[in-house]
């Protein structure tokens, strides 16, 4: 009877292991995916801000919050996931308030961190400054401002590392 079980086992095919390298992937994907997801799923500056109850009677009035709005409602033009066709640079910007504070996310394809985001306006003129810290990006900056003709975003890339500038224009994609 011994020799039956034996048998049995010697018969049964041999189990596969799942390689290391495969686990890691999809780790790797799930945390992607998830990063992904989280970053999709913020909400704007703008939907956050909302008005405050004033109580100094030399506070700004409803006019001045107007302007604010006003502001706001031209900065919308800035928003969307802009691209510089001379490489796989992304500049999405997600968010503006009326203070000109921008939601901005820059990919060069990886994501680098943005230390600081604002637009402003000069004249007619949207403009956008973007200042990177990161490996590599130690306080490079972009200065950028918006053509509605074209619809493009164009000014100067500081490459701080390099202590370069260079002229750079993102088309809206």
């Amino acid at each position: 009877m011994k020799q039956k079980h034996t048998d049995k086992q010697a018969a049964a095919p041999a189990r596969k292991k799942f390689p290391a390298w495969g686990a890691v992937v999809l780790v790797l994907a799930g945390v992607a995916g998830a990063g992904f997801w989280l970053s999709r799923s913020k909400p704007t500056a703008a939907a956050n801000d909302t008005p405050s109850v004033q109580s100094n009677p030399s506070a700004p009035t409803a006019a001045t919050g107007a302007a604010a709005t006003n502001s706001n409602s031209d900065f919308v033009k800035l928003m969307g996931r802009w691209q510089r066709p001379d490489g796989g640079y992304f500049l999405i910007i997600t968010g503006v308030d009326g203070n000109g504070k921008m939601e901005a996310t820059y990919l060069n394809p990886s994501p680098i961190h943005v230390a600081r985001a604002e637009a402003s306006r000069e004249g007619t003129t949207n403009k956008v400054f973007v200042e990177l810290q990161d490996v590599n990006y130690p306080g490079s900056t972009y200065k950028l401002a918006y053509d509605p003709a074209s619809d493009q975003l164009y000014g100067i890339y500081f490459q701080a590392a390099l202590n370069q500038q260079f002229d750079v224009v993102f088309a809206r994609k």
